[in-house]
């Protein structure tokens, strides 16, 4: 049976707010309103990751979790820098496609849960989501202009992680999270750990152990890019993989090994870098021809993935199954409930599955168009011409921890402060292509002005020089 607060009308009924938690947030809050905005995105990226999502502000009928806090301080910090030449441009490069794909995918969110509900509560309900969604993402795109704040933005992701491998090998030790402590709205789930195989699972600040462990996994090829940038940051980077590789084993779950995997194969094919449209094409036929010849289809191959031992990943492969086979009853603007389709139905654990099957095919393409425009921007800008070896890597790092957060999404759906590095992640991709594209344009016009002057000069050079007139006679 699906738990009450996992849909509107559910969640906390008054004020859950720890007295630390709320001068945290309000230090957080002062930094982002009112310094340099290198630390507003420091101070922004570490509360919205460290907070957990149980710490809520109630006012009247909204819900205000720490996250929407610090997103309001961001509103703030935005309104105090309007028309000033620090924004200039809200976003760096203006608008994109996958800027575009993300505000179709969460409109399309917002009004569907609407018009399928036809109840205050959903209009309520998807407001706050929307508010959420617009807020981290545009925020992070804001505060990441530059390649520095790429590497800024890594940086406090490799401490954030460190941070939270030392809080999860506790608890993992121990039976005890520290984050109990806090008293929030999710205390006693905070005090009484999972336990898989006779072996907690540790949850650390996240809403479940398989977001802790994806949280570490997606960010090994972002720690790996981080290593690449020099000897000033491999001490820091060395350090942040560890802290990652903790994280995703006292998690004790299946999805974050397989992101981690999947990460850490994209980034071991820099070598064959040239043959990925082949590649890509192999896969393609070798699924296919799958589906042809086994007697069940081919993404019943989910079922048979048990990394860590007592996985549900039949639960995946029936969630993508039944989604498929009831297509036309999600397609227009999803379905209230997926209760009734099978066992534990009700449990959307799959980012795909759960657009689809709460929101329609408009948010589901969107969020696609998003992935794909994400793998286009690093594509085209590794490519550029007159970029660095390290540019390059740059960019297949970026692409790695994007098909990272790609396997991630085949068992898990970000619905707590997960959202944070993913979507600071796409904003770094979009930054850096940017900048990957000026510099190489930049470059590309220095090299034609140097060759026409080149030319000229050749030119100049090769005409014979008038003689004199006796040497003439």
């Amino acid at each position: 049976m699906q738990p009450d607060h996992f849909r509107f009308g559910g969640g906390v009924s008054d004020t859950v707010l720890h007295p630390l938690v709320f001068l945290c947030v309000l230090w957080a809050g002062a930094i982002i309103c009112t310094r340099p905005r290198r630390s507003a995105l420091v101070a922004f990226l570490s509360a919205g990751v460290l907070i957990p999502t149980d710490q809520v502000l109630l006012l009247g009928p909204l819900h205000f979790p720490m996250l929407r806090m610090l997103v309001l301080f961001g509103v703030l910090r935005l309104w105090k820098d309007r028309g000033s030449a620090r924004c200039w441009r809200i976003l760096s490069g203006g608008v994109n496609r996958l800027d575009i794909s993300i505000i179709i995918m969460a409109s399309f969110i917002a009004l569907n849960g609407v018009l399928l509900f036809r109840e205050f509560g959903a209009l309520n309900y998807q407001l706050g989501n929307l508010y959420t969604t617009f807020g981290v993402y545009f925020l992070l795109r804001y505060f990441i202009r530059d390649e520095d704040d790429v590497v800024l933005f890594i940086r406090t992701v490799a401490f954030v992680a460190i941070f939270i491998a030392g809080v999860m090998s506790w608890e993992f030790l121990t039976g005890h999270n520290p984050y109990s402590i806090l008293n929030g709205a999710r205390s006693s789930f905070y005090a009484t750990l999972m336990e898989r195989d006779d072996r907690f699972r540790a949850t650390g600040c996240f809403a479940h152990p398989i977001l802790a462990g994806t949280f570490g996994a997606v960010t090994i090829p972002l720690f790996v890019l981080l290593w690449w940038r020099g000897k000033g940051n491999r001490a820091l980077a060395a350090t942040a993989m560890v802290a990652s590789t903790v994280i995703v084993l006292t998690c004790n779950s299946s999805t974050p090994i397989l992101a981690f995997g999947g990460g850490v194969l994209a980034l071991c094919l820099w070598p064959v870098r040239g043959w990925m449209r082949p590649l890509r094409w192999a896969i393609v036929t070798t699924l296919v021809s799958l589906h042809i010849v086994m007697k069940a289809p081919v993404w019943h191959l989910i079922s048979r993935i048990d990394i860590s031992g007592g996985s549900s990943s039949y639960h995946r492969y029936m969630l993508v199954d039944q989604c498929i086979r009831h297509f036309t009853d999600w397609c227009l603007l999803g379905v209230k409930s997926t209760a009734d389709w099978g066992w534990d139905m009700w449990d959307t654990c799959n980012q795909y599955v759960g657009t689809a099957d709460t929101s329609g095919l408009i948010p589901f393409i969107a969020l696609i168009a998003a992935i794909i425009y994400g793998f286009k921007f690093v594509g085209r800008a590794r490519k550029r011409s007159g970029m660095s070896n390290r540019q390059r890597l740059t960019m297949w790092a970026l692409g790695a921890a994007l098909f990272a957060n790609v396997v991630a999404f085949f068992g898990i759906g970000y619905f707590d402060q997960s959202i944070v590095p993913w979507y600071g992640l796409l904003a770094a991709i979009c930054t850096t292509q940017i900048e990957v594209s000026k510099n190489a344009d930049f470059g590309e016009r220095i090299g034609e002005v140097s060759s026409l002057a080149l030319s000229r000069r050749g030119e100049f050079n090769s005409k014979e020089e008038p003689q004199p007139v006796w040497l003439s006679e």
